[in-house]
């Protein structure tokens, strides 16, 4: 799979993820994919004692294959409720292996 053949919700979460580079996103999932008209978070992880903190440079290309990384991301994605709000950890431009559910606490 490619990146030229994702829909462009996952196609901006690909994006987004190499932006970052090291960090994370939170966004709220709509029919399995990340709901572009909610907001969302970034956080952007600098390292303080050097290395690289720019974007990947993948960023640039228009299309390249998928990391599986990416496409573990996509099936966990679709498995989960609209409306869920997740965060995922970001090394190295990929999603980490692990998506964090959030869970909002109502006032009692």
């Amino acid at each position: 799979m490619t990146k030229a053949e994702l829909s462009a919700p996952n196609r901006w979460l690909v994006e987004r993820c190499q932006h970052i580079n090291f960090g994370s996103i939170t966004f709220h999932v709509r029919g399995g994919e990340p709901d572009l008209r909610r907001p969302h978070s970034r956080v952007r992880t600098l390292k303080i004692a050097g290395g690289f903190n720019g974007f990947r440079p993948e960023v640039a290309s228009d299309d390249f294959e998928l990391r599986r990384e990416h496409i573990a991301l996509f099936e966990r994605l679709k498995e989960l409720p609209d409306g869920t709000r997740v965060r995922v950890r970001i090394a190295h431009g990929l999603p980490g292996a692990s998506v964090d559910l959030l869970e909002d606490q109502q006032a009692a």
